[in-house]
C-alpha cells in the first residue's frame, strides 16, 4: 500500500475515533441531563397536583378531572392518586403508546428510563393521599436522537472536508516523492534528470537535494568518460590540421567498404594532390601552406555536409594528398563531384591561397565489392598520374574492370516502383548473439532483398543508393516495417529494423510510422527500431522522436556508432535499448591495440549508464574473443551468421 493511502487511512481512522469518542461523551452527557430534567418534570407535576387537590381531597370526581387534565397536556407515562395509609388507588391514568421515529436499537443503546416524583395531599394536618407521577422518556429520547443525528451530520461533513483537504495536502507534499521515483526510473533508462523544484519540507528537501547531487555526479562521470573516449578517437583517427580522417581511418574504411556486405555499395574513390606542395611551402611559408591545406579540408567537409553523403569519408593522407571515398554513386555523378571539387579549388586559387595553376589534380577510380584495397588505390594513383601528366585535364576517371552493363535511373525507378507496389520484398535475417555465448541469440537484424524483373533477389547495397536518389527511402521503410510486423505475427522472435533519416525527419512519414506502431501493440516487446548515427536529426528533435517511439511501446537502438562520439553525451536522454559500434572500429581489433583502447574507453562510458554495446561486422574468432574480454554485450557479423531467409537462419 502506498504511503499516500496509508496516511489517508490514518486520517480517516483518526476521524472515526474522534467522532466515536465525541458522540459517546455527548450522548452520555445529554442522557444525564435529560434524566435530571425528567425527574424534575415529574416532581413539579406531582407537587402542583398535590397542592391543587388539597381542597378537594374528598371529591374523587374533581381529583379525576384534575389528573386527566394534567395527563392529557403533559409528557407522562402514568399519574395515580392513592390513599394513605391503605394504598387504595383513587385515580390512575397511564399510557404505553410510543410515538416518534427513534429506532429501537438507539433506545436500547441509550437506556433512558422513566423518572418519577410524588407529593402528599393533606386534610388539615393529616396526610390523606399521595400523588405519584412518572414522566415518559420517549420525548426526551426523541430529542436526544435528533441531537445525535445533527452531531453525526456535522462531524461527517467535517470529516469529509478534512479528508479532501488532507488528501490534497498529502498529495501536494508527497509529490516530490513521485518526482524522485520518476528520476530513479529515468536513471534506469540511462537518462539523467534533475528536479528543478526543491520542496520546502526539510526532510524531503534533503532527499531531493541528495538525488540531484547524485545525478549530477553521474552526468559528470559520464561526460568525463565520453570526453576521454573522444580524445582517443581524435588522436587515433583524425588529422590535426584539417579535422578530416587520417590515413589510418581511410585504410580501415576502404577495406571495410570493399567487403561483400548487405549495406555496402559500389562507388568511386577520388585522390586529390596539391601541386608543388614543397614549392608552395618555400614561396608562401609554412603558415600559409597549412592554411591552404585547412581550406581544402573545409571544402571537402562542405561536400560531405549533404544528408545523402553521410556514409562518405574524406581524409588527408599526408602532406597535400587528400582522398574522398564516395560509395553509391555512378560515373556521371563522379564527374559532377569532380567538377564541384575543381570549382572549389579554383575559388581558393583566385583568393590567393595558392600561386599554382591548377591548385591540385584529381584521380578518380571506381571500386566494386570484393576487390582488394591495393587494387583500388593503385587505379586511383594511375588516374592521378595521368591527370598530372596531361596539362589539359584537371582530373581523370578510370573504370578499367569488366563490368556488367549498367542500368539507368529510369530502369531502376521502374522496377523498384514495381517491386514496392507488388510487395516483391523478401526479408533476410542476420543473428545478433551474446559475446560470451554465441549460442545465446539477442535478436535478428532484418535486411531486405528486392526482386528484379527477372526474379533475382537484389541485395540492399545495390538498390538502396537508387532508392535514396528517387526519394523513396521513407516509402521503403514503411514497407519493411509492415513486412516485419506481419512476420512477427507468425514467428514471434526479437527483431531489429533500421530506419532512414527521411522517415525520422519528415513529419508526414513519422506520423505514419507511429500510427502503424500503435496499431500493433502486441509486437512492441519484440521489435527494436534502429537509427543510423550518420543520419541523426538535431538533438532536440531526436529526443522528441525517441520519446514518441517509446510511447508506442517499441524500443529504440543506435547503429553504426563511433564516427561522432561527441554525441554520446546526448544519449542519456534517449532511453536507448543498445548501441551498435561501427565495424570500422572492430575490424582487426585483436591485432591493433589502439582500437582495443578506444573500444575499452567507449565501453567504460556506456557502461556507466548501463547501455549495452553490440559490435558490428565481426569476422574472425580473434575479434570476438577480444570483444568478450572487453565485456561487450553482443556481436553480429558473418562469423556469427550470414543473412538468410527465416527458415534457413
Amino acid at each position: 500500500m502506498s504511503l499516500l493511502k496509508q496516511l489517508f487511512l490514518a486520517i480517516c481512522l483518526f476521524l472515526v475515533v474522534a467522532f466515536t469518542g465525541s458522540f459517546i461523551a455527548g450522548v452520555e452527557s445529554s442522557r444525564e441531563q435529560l434524566i435530571s430534567q425528567l425527574r424534575s418534570h415529574a416532581q413539579d407535576a406531582a407537587t402542583a397536583l398535590g397542592l391543587s387537590m388539597t381542597p378537594h381531597v374528598d371529591d374523587p370526581a374533581m381529583i379525576e378531572l384534575m389528573v386527566s387534565s394534567i395527563f392529557d397536556s403533559g409528557y407522562f407515562a402514568s399519574i395515580r392518586v392513592v390513599r394513605i395509609p391503605t394504598d387504595e388507588v383513587i385515580v390512575e391514568r397511564s399510557s404505553d403508546e410510543v410515538t416518534g421515529s427513534v429506532p429501537p436499537w438507539f433506545g436500547n443503546l441509550v437506556n433512558l428510563q422513566a423518572q418519577g416524583g410524588d407529593a402528599l395531599i393533606m386534610r388539615g394536618w393529616e396526610q390523606a393521599a399521595r400523588v405519584e407521577v412518572l414522566s415518559h422518556p420517549q420525548f426526551a429520547l426523541a430529542k436526544l436522537w435528533d441531537s445525535a443525528i445533527g452531531s453525526l451530520i456535522w462531524l461527517l461533513l467535517c470529516g469529509l472536508v478534512s479528508a479532501i483537504l488532507g488528501g490534497w495536502l498529502l498529495r501536494t507534499q508527497l509529490r516530490p516523492l513521485d518526482n524522485m521515483v520518476q528520476q530513479a526510473q529515468a536513471i534506469t533508462r540511462r537518462e539523467f534528470m534533475t528536479l528543478p523544484k526543491v520542496p520546502r519540507t526539510p526532510e524531503l528537501k534533503r532527499v531531493v537535494t541528495a538525488m540531484n547531487q547524485m545525478v549530477e555526479k553521474l552526468k559528470t562521470l559520464f561526460a568525463e568518460e565520453a570526453a576521454r573516449s573522444e580524445k582517443l578517437r581524435e588522436e587515433a583517427y583524425q588529422d590535426s590540421i584539417t579535422g578530416l580522417a587520417n590515413r589510418r581511418l581511410f585504410d580501415i574504411r576502404l577495406a571495410n567498404q570493399l567487403l561483400v556486405s548487405e549495406q555496402h555499395a559500389e562507388g568511386y574513390l577520388i585522390l586529390l594532390r596539391v601541386n608543388d606542395l614543397g614549392g608552395l611551402n618555400q614561396r608562401l611559408g609554412g603558415q600559409k601552406t597549412d592554411a591552404l591545406i585547412a581550406a581544402i579540408g573545409e571544402l571537402l567537409k562542405r561536400l560531405l555536409g549533404h544528408a545523402t553523403r553521410a556514409d562518405w569519408l574524406a581524409s588527408r593522407s599526408r602532406g597535400g594528398e587528400f582522398s574522398l571515398l564516395a560509395p553509391g554513386i555512378g560515373s556521371e555523378e563522379a564527374d559532377l563531384l569532380a567538377g564541384e571539387l575543381h570549382a572549389g579549388l579554383e575559388s581558393l586559387r583566385q583568393t590567393g591561397a595558392s600561386d599554382c595553376k591548377p591548385v591540385a589534380h584529381m584521380g578518380i577510380a571506381a571500386f566494386r565489392l570484393g576487390e582488394e584495397a591495393s587494387q583500388v588505390i593503385g587505379r586511383a594513383d594511375q588516374a592521378l598520374a595521368q591527370a598530372q601528366n596531361d596539362p589539359s585535364r584537371d582530373w581523370v576517371r578510370l573504370d578499367d574492370f569488366n563490368q556488367q552493363p549498367t542500368q539507368g535511373l529510369h530502369d531502376w525507378r521502374t522496377w523498384i516502383d514495381d517491386a514496392l507496389n507488388k510487395r516483391k520484398l523478401q526479408l533476410y535475417f542476420q543473428p545478433v548473439a551474446h559475446c560470451a555465448n554465441r549460442q545465446q541469440l539477442l535478436h535478428h537484424k532484418v535486411l531486405a532483398r528486392l526482386l528484379d524483373p527477372q526474379g533475382e533477389a537484389i541485395a540492399a547495397g545495390r538498390f538502396l543508393p537508387w532508392i535514396e536518389r528517387l526519394g523513396w527511402t521513407a516509402r521503403f521503410d514503411l514497407a519493411m516495417l509492415e513486412h516485419c510486423l506481419a512476420h512477427l505475427a507468425q514467428h514471434p522472435a526479437p527483431l531489429a529494423l533500421s530506419l532512414s533519416a527521411a522517415t525520422l525527419r519528415e513529419a508526414e512519414h513519422l506520423e505514419r510510422l507511429l500510427e502503424i506502431l500503435k496499431q500493433h501493440p502486441q509486437q512492441a516487446p519484440l521489435l527494436t527500431l534502429e537509427m543510423d548515427e550518420r543520419h541523426l536529426p538535431p538533438s532536440s528533435e531526436l529526443e522528441r522522436i525517441s520519446q514518441a517511439i517509446r510511447d508506442t511501446g517499441y524500443s529504440l537502438g543506435l547503429q553504426h556508432f563511433g564516427g561522432r562520439f561527441s554525441l554520446i553525451g546526448n544519449l542519456t536522454h534517449l532511453g536507448l535499448a543498445y548501441l551498435k559500434i561501427d565495424g570500422t572500429y572492430i575490424r582487426a581489433i585483436d591485432q591493433e591495440s589502439d582500437k582495443r583502447i578506444f573500444i575499452e574507453a567507449v565501453f567504460r562510458a556506456t557502461n556507466s549508464i548501463d547501455l549495452p554495446l553490440i559490435a558490428e561486422m565481426v569476422e574472425t574468432e580473434g575479434e570476438l574473443q577480444v570483444l568478450g574480454e572487453l565485456g561487450l554485450f553482443g556481436a553480429m557479423g558473418r562469423l556469427l551468421g550470414a543473412p538468410a531467409p527465416w527458415g534457413e537462419v
